[in-house]
């Protein structure tokens, strides 16, 4: 756990997560909606570093020499496609549970990668990363406002910062809670609702932060191909943002 004094990390939070440790490289098990929204980050991932960097999208390793942070990256199931992909990698997660099951699971796939149980907040001054990804944690932080800037200030001159979060909308409360937490999808009291944050607050977060944000799309539910890149910003969405 994050030694320093001022911490993003909610405790209470973290235990939350800690617990579900052993089970999060389950496809069907308690972390199977994280598992079906991995692949539409992927690919929004993957376009936004190709755009960014200008990299040919047949490249099969277009992190190569660069320095990817994912924060609360729980067992790496961003971590390692990262790593797959040339990044010297870094995640950070609150849970010391996620954190082991994280380095077991790296291990058994030939993968190094640097995994810490530590708050955004213990990265060094100075120690900065060309991609700063965060997934579905900012609604679980106690304050997103220095969390942001904690971000920014990981971010390397030329950096690309890759953020996603639930929408605070009623459909969000509908599917994320109301359904996904009420029929077992998601565990029951993974969310508190009035942490979402909208894209409209969370962009101004970024602005006060010194970014700018370059895209933002809607991840979606399609019945014919599940989770997708969308529009539709409703339920959930992910943005990419810069150095202003």
């Amino acid at each position: 756990m994050a030694s320093n004094p001022i911490t993003s990390i909610d405790p209470n939070e973290a235990r939350h997560f800690g617990e579900l440790a052993a089970d999060w490289w389950n496809p069907k098990g308690s972390s199977a909606m994280l598992h079906k929204l991995n692949p539409v980050r992927l690919s929004y991932i993957r376009s936004a570093i190709d755009a960014h960097w200008a990299i040919d999208r047949k490249e099969m390793k277009p992190l190569s020499g660069k320095r990817a942070l994912d924060v609360g990256c729980g067992a790496g199931l961003l971590c390692e496609p990262l790593a797959r992909i040339g990044a010297d990698v870094t995640g950070l997660d609150a849970a010391p549970e996620n954190i082991e099951a994280a380095k077991a699971h790296a291990a058994t796939s030939g993968l190094m990668i640097d995994y810490r149980a530590s708050g955004i907040e213990d990265i060094g001054t100075g120690d900065t990363f060309d991609l700063v990804t965060s997934m579905e944690v900012i609604e679980h932080v106690t304050d997103p406002a220095p969390f942001v800037h904690a971000l920014a200030g990981a971010l390397a001159p030329g950096g690309l910062m890759i953020l996603s979060t639930p929408n605070r909308t009623q459909a969000s409360r509908l599917a994320m809670i109301t359904l996904g937490e009420g029929v077992g999808l998601i565990p029951k009291g993974t969310h508190d609702w009035n942490k979402f944050l909208t894209p409209e607050e969370l962009e101004a977060l970024l602005e006060q932060a010194g970014m700018a944000v370059r895209d933002r799309r809607g991840i979606a539910f399609d019945p014919r191909k599940g989770m997708v890149l969308s529009e539709n910003e409703a339920i959930n969405y992910i943005l990419t943002a810069v150095r202003a």
